[in-house]
């Protein structure tokens, strides 16, 4: 039998990487890792924060509020949004060997996503209404999936691939399981984060309340991780499969994927295991959750 891994070392429950007032720091050696990185920043109204890039590329990617970004003589407007569960958001990319400055005038939460990187693009903005949104799955495996920044969609990127997940209360999602950890016909090798909120009640307002599961695992057994998450977790996937993420009844499930790997061209490219891979074909003969997609570019569908 190959020795266990530890899950606890994966699952980063909520307050667990705060950097004084911002929750989250996560660089690659934290994680215990090459590439992918993450950082939440919370910045107060009329508050300004200056942020240097340095080896990493990244995404700035509001979760609630609006902010200004000043980047190499580029300014920036992010207009944002209230919650994660109400807009599709706009976004901007931002270089290595950058110093970033940003500010708010009501305050903002901001997520970026990180991935080292060697060559230097320059700034770009991402406009909301560019950003496709997907449904994907079917039945009690309908989700939401915000490709703002994948290849195919966004290709002004180095190595950092990201997007974003809604999945509705009592639905599954990253499902069936599938891996990307090594090179192959199906898969590139990719270091990946999951970043969770979890809504309240009333399916907006992230809340720690609320909760939800998610399972990581290898063929082999050596790790073995079913998790209940809440809002402000991060689950990091170094290998193995992973899937699903259920959102539990009455709580809608967000999360933040980051990816980054060794490969020369990007590529979030996976293998299902095989074992649940079937499920796939059963969702041509189902009807699709009436409730995704949950938001777009204009707000939530429901208010629309």
């Amino acid at each position: 039998m190959p020795c266990p891994e530890d899950p606890m070392k994966l699952h980063r429950p909520s307050g667990t990487l705060v950097d004084g007032t911002d929750p989250i720091f996560l660089t690659p050696e934290a994680a215990g890792w090459t590439f992918t990185g993450l950082r939440v920043l919370r910045l107060a109204a009329g508050e300004s924060r200056t942020v240097h890039t340095g080896e990493f590329e990244a995404f700035v990617l509001p979760l609630a509020g609006g902010c200004t970004v000043q980047v190499d003589g580029h300014t920036i407007e992010l207009t944002g949004r209230d919650s994660v569960f109400t807009r599709v958001t706009d976004f901007a990319y931002v270089p290595r060997d950058a110093e970033l400055r940003l500010t708010t005038k009501s305050g903002v939460e901001v997520a970026l996503p990180m991935a080292r990187c060697t060559r230097r693009l320059e700034p770009k903005y991402g406009p909301a209404e560019e950003v496709p949104v997907e449904v994907r799955g079917a039945g009690q495996a309908t989700r939401q999936v915000t490709n703002f920044g994948t290849p195919g969609v966004w290709e002004h990127a180095d190595k950092l691939n990201a997007c974003e997940l809604i999945t509705p209360d009592g639905n599954w999602s990253s499902y069936p399981p599938h891996k990307h950890d090594e090179a192959s016909e199906c898969e590139v090798v990719n270091e990946e984060i999951y970043y969770f909120r979890i809504a309240d009640r009333d399916g907006i307002t992230p809340s720690p309340t609320g909760f939800g599961m998610h399972r990581t695992y290898t063929a082999d057994g050596a790790l073995d991780a079913n998790v209940a998450v809440r809002d402000g977790d991060v689950f990091l996937v170094p290998h193995g499969y992973h899937g699903p993420c259920i959102a539990a009844p009455g709580y809608p499930m967000y999360y933040l994927n980051v990816l980054a790997g060794p490969a020369a061209a990007r590529s979030m490219a996976f293998c299902d295991d095989p074992a649940h891979g079937w499920v796939r074909d059963t969702w041509a003969g189902q009807e699709l959750d009436p409730r995704c997609p949950v938001t777009d570019h204009r707000g939530r569908r429901d208010n629309i």
